[in-house]
């Protein structure tokens, strides 16, 4: 079906294939459009955010090249500005270099469009439309940030973000995580009172973003759903900086993440001295992997109380060393209650295997592991195949790990019948997680399918990741020991 979102995305992204002709790349044009629907939408709304001399209106009875020196210096000054303006107009730069194309691109196409006469959710989904078009450019990189929607829906299913609650994304990309949450709120509590309403608005949605062309992208993203308060000196719903730098300071009662894999660091020391492992006393364990971090400061950042779903690559479930000591705090001090392993071929970096871990921060917080808690395991991975293009992951396909998982009573979970044709679904007590060999929550159980067996090349890259994991962690402690010789020995 075709939707009104569906033909706007089409209207806008037929014209970024013209643009592409004068050297701009999608995600350029995708950050044209922020700058430019902003500034169209503040004087539809009749507020003072932009003065009159910079606001779309100054745009009107120019020529083309009148018109493109004057939208540079509307971007120079409004990149000046503090609040939402200064975090969407932060050295932002004027990439169109073909004027006739600009001046059409203001007048004909975003000038033609009534973007008031809109609802929230056919501007925010036709924006949401243009920013899942820019992650398949898989040459820019774009996909980095985008997380299929069907997999982002079923995790605030199971999590069950509530009225009143603060949400977070540490790592919020281009803010998917944080609007479906508050979409989720707001379909699940359609008589919410004012000031559960002014709240959700408001206070409830807290991102932060490292990359700053990617933050402007999330905090339009909002914008046009309606999050957040464009009013000079409100507190914005999104943030740019590194959370791994610093310990969390206002804690929150859910955190819904897909944070990203690898090894880079953090800049600390005034931004002079560069540590591939950020220097935080509350982490439980200093290491460089970037997703082992993310997954500590996920913990620090919970109330008592609190949850989280959190994706996280295979490596960061089975890697000995710090990673070890990082599963055995979390499992001991927290409730890790389920763990869904996701299948190759639905996110766009090629070959990731993935998974979703949820967890809960106790109420009353305990050093203690032998009070019958459990990890449940549900295997959507052995047996399944997708791909982005030919058979994308859909709320179908998880929709009987949603049911399994029951948020509104953990308690009333039952394990898959003894009969069925392929298991998906099993419980394991925490205590014999602990016991396994480098206390691994690499689990899996779903014997290999006679016509359609695991490939060879499968199981080696599996080993293979192992031994790297290894070699990573024997390096770190050479390099360690290194930094304690004297001088003259190193």
């Amino acid at each position: 079906m075709i939707t009104p979102a569906n033909k706007l995305v089409r209207k806008l992204w037929q014209y970024c294939n013209v643009l592409r002709d004068d050297g701009l790349s999608y995600p350029d044009y995708v950050e044209q459009l922020t700058y430019l629907l902003f500034l169209k939408m503040a004087e539809e709304r009749g507020n003072d955010l932009v003065s009159k001399e910079y606001g779309w209106g100054s745009f009107t009875g120019k020529d083309a090249p009148s018109l493109h020196k004057h939208y540079s210096r509307v971007l120079r000054h409004l990149g000046s500005q503090g609040g939402m303006l200064g975090m969407i107009f932060y050295d932002a730069k004027n990439k169109i270099r073909d004027p006739a194309k600009l001046r059409t691109l203001v007048l004909d196409l975003i000038g033609q469009t009534d973007w008031s006469g809109m609802s929230e959710d056919v501007k925010g989904d036709a924006y949401e439309g243009l920013l899942e078009k820019n992650a398949q450019d898989t040459k820019s990189g774009a996909g980095q940030y985008f997380t299929p929607r069907p997999l982002i829906d079923a995790i605030i299913k199971c999590v069950n973000p509530l009225p009143g609650e603060v949400i977070c994304d540490p790592a919020c990309g281009t803010g998917g995580f944080l609007l479906a949450t508050h979409d989720y709120i707001r379909r699940q509590n359609p008589t919410l009172k004012p000031a559960q309403r002014r709240h959700l608005k408001r206070d409830a949605i807290r991102g932060v973003e490292l990359v700053r062309e990617v933050a402007r992208l999330a905090a339009m993203n909002l914008m046009l759903h309606g999050v957040g308060d464009a009013a000079a000196g409100a507190e914005l719903p999104i943030c740019c900086e590194d959370s791994l730098a610093t310990a969390p300071g206002k804690k929150v009662d859910v955190v819904l993440t897909n944070p990203p894999f690898g090894v880079k660091g953090s800049f600390v020391g005034g931004g002079e001295e560069y540590s591939k492992e950020p220097l935080r006393k509350d982490f439980w364990v200093r290491t460089a992997n970037k997703q082992l971090n993310f997954l500590q400061h996920v913990y620090s950042m919970l109330k008592p109380g609190g949850r989280a779903g959190v994706v996280v690559p295979d490596n960061v479930l089975f890697e000995s060393g710090g990673a070890e000591e990082i599963r055995r705090r979390l499992l001991t001090t927290g409730d890790v209650h389920t763990l869904l392993r996701l299948p190759t071929g639905i996110f766009y970096a090629h070959g990731v295997k993935a998974n979703v871990l949820f967890f809960d921060v106790p109420a009353k917080r305990s050093d203690s592991a032998q009070d019958g808690k459990k990890l449940w395991v549900y295997d959507l991975r052995s047996d399944n195949r997708y791909s982005l293009k030919s058979r994308p992951i859909t709320a179908d396909d998880l929709a009987d790990f949603v049911a399994r998982y029951k948020p509104d009573d953990r308690s009333r979970r039952k394990p898959e019948t003894a009969k069925a044709a392929f298991p998906r679904w099993k419980c394991f007590d925490t205590s014999w997680v602990l016991s396994q060999p480098e206390c691994s929550l690499d689990i899996g159980w779903t014997r290999e399918v006679v016509n359609n067996p695991v490939p060879a090349a499968d199981r080696l890259r599996t080993l293979a990741a192992r031994v790297a994991s290894d070699l990573r962690e024997a390096l770190r402690q050479v390099e360690l020991a290194d930094d304690g010789l004297p001088q003259t020995l190193q």
